[in-house]
């Protein structure tokens, strides 16, 4: 089966070259080396701290990010030397933002902004556009007399259902959702996942999942892929993942995840730190932080192994 989306030695690098004076430039490697696989209708999740790459990574993926190095196929199209043309990605891939209000545009209605990627993506005369604007509305639960209203008379949870309903408006195959419920009220966030579900399975979407929260993410995904310092460092089956983890920074991750009834996992805010994206370490980056680390771990960045049939971790000395 051809994979909806696969990824191979994908990296983007920031800066680097040399200025006008003929000096190096200092460059960050945000993303390096990504490489997975992502089903049909599978729900990949990705998780990880902040500064680990995620958003960088979904950039590259809808094409608003060139990538420095690596490939990215859709449904068996590569796309990497297409960046530059919205058209082709807008088409099969779409991108549903962290932020509901300012992700849309204050000065249109909502029907304008759910006309634009009718028009410039599809090319829909209006008799069209107002049938698929229809659509999406009863897609989404959004009562029609909400298509003349701005951005800023809606609440959180409802702008978001129009942020959902602009990425499908183009009939995408693939939704890369950047923490779309991190800023709602929890039962509304109940609300919005639930609604995902249900459009994953009425348009046989695939979805990247990116979130903090890692019971949300485990809650939504079919497998997970967990970053640091820009590499995939575990991947395997959400309900195994966090369970049972290999690799030490995932454990720290489940360990640190807020849970009723159990007190917060205290550590020294020195090991806390992300290595120094312009001074990177040679080995493995989580070395500083690890427990378990060895003189062998510093010596290069640790390869993806795969440990069983649908469980890989970049770790030399993994968790038993």
């Amino acid at each position: 089966m051809t994979p909806a989306l696969a990824v191979r030695g994908l990296g983007k690098t920031f800066g680097g070259g040399r200025s006008l004076l003929g000096r190096p430039k200092p460059a960050v490697h945000a993303v390096r080396d990504v490489s997975f696989a992502v089903a049909p209708g599978e729900t990949l999740g990705i998780v990880g701290e902040s500064g680990c790459g995620k958003s960088t990574l979904a950039r590259m993926l809808v094409g608003l990010l060139a990538p420095s190095e690596g490939s990215i196929e859709i449904e068996g199209k590569d796309l990497s030397d297409q960046t530059g043309d919205p058209v082709a990605f807008g088409r099969l891939i779409q991108y549903v933002f962290q932020d509901p209000i300012s992700s849309l545009n204050p000065r249109k209605t909502v029907r304008q902004i759910l006309e634009a990627p009718l028009i410039h993506l599809l090319g829909l005369d209006a008799a069209a556009r107002k049938a698929r604007i229809a659509e999406l509305f009863e897609a989404v639960n959004l009562r029609k007399e909400f298509l003349e209203r701005y951005p800023h008379e809606f609440s959180g949870g409802q702008a978001q259902r129009i942020g959902i309903a602009r990425a499908l408006a183009a009939s995408p195959r693939i939704l890369v959702l950047d923490e779309p419920v991190s800023a709602l009220d929890v039962s509304v966030q109940a609300q919005v996942l639930n609604l995902l579900a249900e459009l994953r399975e009425a348009f046989d979407l695939t979805y990247l999942f990116i979130s903090h929260d890692l019971a949300v993410v485990e809650a939504v995904s079919d497998r997970v892929a967990v970053l640091y310092f820009g590499r995939v460092v575990e991947m395997g089956q959400a309900e195994k993942i966090f369970t049972a983890p290999r690799h030490p920074y995932t454990g720290l991750l489940a360990r640190s995840a807020p849970l009723i009834g159990r007190p917060l996992l205290r550590t020294e805010a020195a090991a806390a730190e992300l290595p120094d994206p312009l001074n990177p370490p040679p080995g493995c980056a989580f070395a500083a932080r690890c427990g378990r680390a060895q003189d062998d771990c510093r010596g290069g960045p640790p390869p993806l192994t795969q440990l069983s049939t649908d469980h890989e971790t970049a770790c030399l000395h993994p968790l038993n």
